[in-house]
């Protein structure tokens, strides 16, 4: 996946804001206030932090290369996904919708149904 398919994307869920909390390498992908996702901007390999299911996240790394525990994040929770690597494009953007509803679970149930689903 190009990294600027991967932005829009993500910029694509509802109500995603962008910040660079950690200087200005990482890009850090939000919504209201919670992080679901980050991208290293900086140069080459591409590589994203998304939250996942721990069972899941454990699946995943078997299978995939590109995808490996979370780099400067909880190990259980979090993936580092290459973004140019044996992960298909289909299973990344599903994984960035994955993350984004686990962080939206945590919120309020009034923001909850504000929010909606991102495949709507």
């Amino acid at each position: 996946m190009r990294v600027d398919q991967y932005y829009q994307f993500v910029m694509g869920m509802p109500e995603a804001t962008e910040g660079f909390p950690f200087g200005p390498d990482v890009a850090v992908f939000k919504v209201r206030a919670k992080m679901f996702a980050t991208l290293n901007v900086d140069e080459p390999p591409y590589r994203t932090n998304l939250k996942c299911d721990p069972e899941r996240a454990q699946d995943l790394r078997d299978t995939y290369a590109g995808i490996r525990p979370g780099y400067h994040m909880n190990k259980k929770h979090w993936n580092t996904i290459e973004l140019d690597s044996d992960v298909p494009v289909r299973l990344i953007r599903e994984l960035v919708e994955h993350s984004y509803e686990l962080v939206v679970k945590t919120l309020p149930k009034a923001v909850q149904r504000d929010l909606g689903s991102p495949s709507e």
